[in-house]
């Protein structure tokens, strides 16, 4: 293959790769507010005994569990507007789907938390009179939170890799804007190669964060 590689191509047209780099971190941090409040909503539901309360929240969580985002992105970018008249910007779309994706992940990690808060604490919340809302509040949400933290983490890593997906309905993230570099440039390689560096560096230091906040929890547990 008669092909040179030529870094300085995309180095010298860096400037929309930021600018693509900062829209895909705005996607991921505010997938990750809907993500952390909804998905811990979403847990309280499921673990309801009410059935009519249970049932549909077990159903939105299995539904983006059991789809491929990229699927539930095209589906809000083009579907909801032809069904329900709602017309909102590309980037709103994919902060949505990626919010409520994040949001059903995030339930199971906090109900399997919640599930693990000693009966003591709960125990402790009745004694001192507080209300089912003030012990969720103020007891169950912290511990489940703390107890949650490393795979609250590595699902927020998960979505800031899938926010790439956003490309395919015209979001100006990164993957956008290096395919828009890739092909007024001729320079594929080089591109593609520098943008997975860039997303490794941003993943990368959080999953050691998750890995040294695990190993932090089992000696404390030990």
């Amino acid at each position: 293959m008669d092909y040179s590689l030529d870094l300085g191509a995309v180095t010298r047209n860096f400037g929309p790769l930021l600018e693509g780099l900062w829209v895909t971190i705005q996607l991921t941090l505010a997938a990750n507010v809907i993500g952390l409040v909804l998905g811990f909503v979403i847990a309280l539901l499921v673990m309801s005994r009410v059935a009519l309360i249970r049932v549909p929240a077990t159903a939105f969580v299995e539904f983006f569990r059991c789809t491929p985002a990229i699927v539930q992105i095209v589906w809000f970018f083009y579907c909801v507007p032809m069904l329900f008249n709602i017309y909102l910007g590309s980037m709103t779309m994919g902060i949505v789907a990626l919010g409520l994706n994040l949001a059903a992940f995030n339930g199971e990690a906090y109900r399997a938390a919640i599930q693990s808060v000693p009966r003591e604490h709960r125990d402790a919340a009745v004694a001192l009179g507080l209300s089912p809302l003030q012990s969720t509040l103020h007891i169950i949400l912290p511990t489940a939170f703390r107890l949650a933290i490393p795979v609250l983490l590595t699902n927020g890593i998960v979505i800031f890799q899938q926010s790439a997906l956003v490309a395919i309905v015209a979001v100006p993230d990164l993957m956008y804007e290096a395919k828009s570099l890739a092909t007024k440039t001729y320079r594929p390689i080089e591109t593609f190669t520098i943008v997975a560096l860039v997303y490794f560096a941003v993943s990368f230091p959080i999953s050691q964060l998750v890995g040294w906040l695990e190993r932090r929890r089992s000696v404390a547990m030990a």
